[in-house]
């Protein structure tokens, strides 16, 4: 388990706001990504109150969420992306690859796989 500490970093204006706010817009739209984006601004008290086991369970709860709105995106953003054969033979490999070369950075995959796909619409 993380400490409080470390989970109000992951709180603060990054990862977990950016992809809730996503989200948001995605399923209802903008007035809703704004509320999603607005659980940025509790994050600073979590340090002082961290302690406290109401605020350990809400800050418990908010992970399980954001872990919840991140495997949704992955889906949707799957589904949508996933139409074809060639998408999918180059996610599938890029899974694989990650998975078993840990060393090598994501980037590189990213601008390899940007290589192929246009490679692919433009010139196959």
């Amino acid at each position: 388990m993380q400490s409080l500490a470390q989970l109000a970093i992951y709180l603060t204006p990054g990862p977990v706001v950016i992809t809730v706010a996503f989200i948001g817009y995605l399923v209802v739209g903008f007035p809703n990504a704004c509320v999603a984006a607005l659980t940025e601004l509790p994050a600073p008290y979590f340090k002082r109150w961290g302690k406290h086991p109401s605020v350990k369970a809400f800050v418990d709860g908010v992970t399980v969420a954001a872990v919840g709105a991140i495997a949704g995106a992955v889906v949707e953003l799957a589904r949508r992306q996933l139409i074809n054969i060639p998408a999918v033979l180059i996610a599938i490999t890029t899974v694989e690859l990650l998975y078993r070369l840990k060393k090598l950075p994501e980037l590189s995959f990213i601008g390899i796989v940007a290589v192929i796909g246009l490679l692919l619409r433009y010139v196959g």
